[in-house]
């Protein structure tokens, strides 16, 4: 009687255990640079907004399905990078009136708070430092989709982001002002799940 109450009860705690959800994970990406693109958009005299990019950086998030707000991001982004496709005014804007790339090489954004706005969107809040000089910044975030690449069979999840900066506040101040202080981001990011190949999507 005691041997099949012990089997009973070692049966009854291997369902309960079979059954209970499995503990979320973290889920760490690399950024797919082919697919991820940081631009910006600044105003030229009132005359048009003109965009800009930057191509190289280093960095990777973390995202956690079932908690978003339990998410990060951080990227450290070269300033040299900036491409303006137009050779003179790319020379101007690693200029000191500008980013300094000299004497700044490195602009950084490390996320401190993630809240979830809707079921795909969020503000992400962080830190953003250019020119050594830190701010808070609020990226509003759009989770397009996660899953299987069709084509590489990696496991892949999709943003996008948008802010509105004032320059200034990061001590650029070149052409105020006749030019406004104000620049546009809009980021879209592919990032590849670390572990590569899709065995639990």
């Amino acid at each position: 009687m005691l041997r099949f109450i012990s089997i009973l009860t070692f049966s009854f705690i291997t369902l309960i255990t079979m059954a209970a959800p499995a503990k979320a994970q973290i889920e760490i990406y690399d950024f797919d640079k082919a697919h991820t693109q940081i631009l910006f958009f600044a105003d030229h005299l009132g005359f048009s907004k003109s965009q800009g990019k930057f191509l190289d950086y280093e960095g990777q998030f973390t995202f956690d399905r079932t908690k978003p707000e339990d998410s990060s991001v951080e990227i450290t982004i070269k300033t040299n990078s900036i491409d303006m496709d137009h050779e003179r005014w790319d020379k101007h804007m690693k200029s000191d009136d500008f980013f300094d790339v000299e004497s700044f090489p490195e602009m950084a954004f490390k996320s401190t708070a993630i809240e979830v706005t809707g079921e795909k969107t969020a503000n992400i809040t962080g830190d953003l430092t250019i020119l050594g000089i830190t701010k808070p910044v609020t990226l509003k975030a759009i989770h397009n989709k996660s899953g299987k690449h069709p084509f590489n069979q990696k496991y892949v999840s999709g943003f996008s982001a948008t802010a509105t900066l004032d320059r200034s506040e990061w001590g650029m101040e070149y052409g105020l002002p006749l030019m406004k202080s104000t620049v546009e981001l809009s980021i879209s990011v592919e990032g590849v799940r670390q572990g590569g190949d899709v065995v639990n999507p």
